[in-house]
């Protein structure tokens, strides 16, 4: 490896010991290669048009061949030959000062960056390229890139030096171009509702807004430890008590917590909420925001995902709690008339891990659901009304306040969304807050804290309200067919790597 980088090194001394720059300030582009692909795909083999084009991008593949050469170079949008002929581009030499043929052999390495200007051509095989008359180094690659046989299997490697997979990995490039358009039309389709987006803040006094474990720093100049957000749902809500009717924030959430194939520390999330609405409400908006965003990203409404289809197009099935555990394992929590320990029996013949901090029945159905129907939810599902001791933000059932009007989304056996209509009583959500409060104090470090500007906030008056929040990042893993939440994030975090030294 360092054999190649000093013969490459020598080779951008060599540029500049002839008078060129191996490292060029600008370039002027005039078309893309899939704009070129898309106009020109109409010419016959061995056809030229008399355009004068001027593209760039990195060499992946070259092929010389005496006085003629062939290079594939990639862009953004996707790649082009290069058809390079020495009489052609050694014919302004002399008029011009200009890098030759000879030039191009010798100093060109693949993953360099080149830019050329030339006209159209097809080639008798039927390749459209570009008709190189002259070239430019634009930067010149002092490492090579993986081999294009074998590309980059490490996945580890793919995650940590992402910008080696997009080079190699066209799919990869594709997930990330689908992530900005899936984020792009969410936040129109929003906008053209008239809801308006607020920027809430990272670095919080209070992480509060869901059961999680909040990352701590500290703000020197104050002298107080602050806390990266966990969600933004009591600043939006904050918004709705001050006369906002339907507000969102699309953006980066924090949480101190493990790392799996669903789970990144820091990931993307939009908060929804929408004034004089309920969990119905938020039901059906979050059913015909994702068909859109299927529509728009997919042009289909049935999508194969990890060799399963699922059909966006059906009705969502939406079950309750209770029943779809009932359906799922045959256990029945209504029979047990709120006895715990006759439900733990019951549990623990279906073998549950039981967490030893869960002491009621709506704890315990929430921990039977999680390990033994979550996974089983292959087309999209609402799972509604959830036990009340697990939704200290959700608005009591109005026919039974051991549950909350609460519905999280199910598909491929993943959670994607979560809202509720929101708990609105101050007198009520102080209580909830308090026993938080209290079960953080024994330990739970996932378990809500006291805010008392929230609060106050509330006691000044907050109108019915319906609140959302969906994972942009679990969504994208279905759209794109990606196993990994790792796979849809540019940068996932990941253990330092570890490196050896010899004494």
């Amino acid at each position: 490896m360092s054999e190649i980088r000093e013969a490459r090194l020598l080779k951008a001394t060599s540029l500049v010991d002839k008078g060129f720059e191996p490292y060029a300030g600008k370039f002027e582009i005039s078309h893309s290669t899939q704009i070129l692909s898309e106009k020109f795909s109409y010419l016959d083999n061995g056809e030229e048009f008399n355009l004068s084009v001027a593209i760039a991008g990195r060499v992946l593949s070259k092929r010389v061949m005496g006085k003629i050469a062939f290079f594939t170079i990639s862009d953004q949008e996707g790649k082009i030959q290069l058809y390079l002929e020495k009489k052609i581009i050694d014919s302004f030499k002399d008029e011009t000062r200009l890098l030759t043929f000879e030039d191009l052999k010798e100093f060109v390495d693949i993953g360099d960056w080149i830019g050329v200007n030339g006209i159209i051509k097809k080639t008798n095989k039927g390749e459209l390229s570009i008709k190189v008359i002259k070239w430019q180094m634009l930067s010149k690659s002092l490492q090579p890139l993986p081999d294009k046989w074998h590309g980059l299997t490490d996945i580890e490697k793919r995650y940590r030096q992402r910008y080696l997979d997009l080079i190699v990995n066209p799919h990869s490039k594709n997930v990330f171009k689908i992530r900005a358009k899936c984020i792009s039309f969410i936040r129109r389709w929003l906008d053209e509702r008239d809801f308006l987006e607020i920027e809430t803040p990272i670095l919080q006094a209070e992480a509060g807004g869901a059961e999680a474990r909040p990352f701590i720093t500290h703000h020197n100049t104050l002298d107080i430890p602050l806390f990266l957000r966990i969600a933004t749902e009591l600043h939006l809500k904050r918004m709705v008590v001050g006369g906002f009717e339907k507000v969102y924030e699309l953006g980066r959430i924090f949480r101190n917590e493990g790392i799996s194939t669903r789970h990144n520390p820091e990931f993307t999330s939009v908060e929804i909420y929408q004034a004089y609405s309920n969990y119905i409400d938020m039901m059906d908006l979050t059913e015909e925001l994702i068909k859109k965003v299927l529509n728009h990203c997919c042009s289909a409404l049935v999508i194969n995902y990890q060799e399963r289809n699922i059909d966006f197009g059906k009705t969502w099935k939406r079950i309750s709690m209770k029943n779809v555990v009932k359906d799922k394992t045959g256990i029945d929590f209504d029979s047990f008339n709120g006895d715990f320990n006759r439900a733990l029996n019951a549990v623990d013949k279906i073998n549950i891990e039981i967490s030893p901090k869960i002491n009621t029945l709506g704890e315990l159905l929430n921990q039977v659901f999680e390990q033994k129907v979550e996974s089983t939810l292959i087309d999209p599902t609402f799972v509604i009304d959830y036990p009340v001791e697990i939704s200290p933000l959700a608005r009591p059932h109005s026919d039974n306040k051991k549950i909350v009007e609460r519905f999280e989304l199910f598909i491929a056996g993943r959670e994607i969304a979560n809202a509720f209509s929101e708990l609105i009583d101050p007198v009520d959500q102080r209580e909830r807050m308090q026993l938080q409060q209290s079960m953080r104090d024994a330990g739970d470090l996932e378990a809500h804290c006291i805010d008392e500007d929230f609060l106050q906030a509330l006691e000044i008056g907050m109108p019915p309200t319906g609140g959302l929040g969906i994972g942009i990042d679990r969504l994208i893993m279905l759209i794109t067919n990606s196993p990994s939440i790792r796979d849809v994030i540019p940068f996932p975090l990941l253990k330092p790597e570890i490196t050896s030294s010899k004494s």
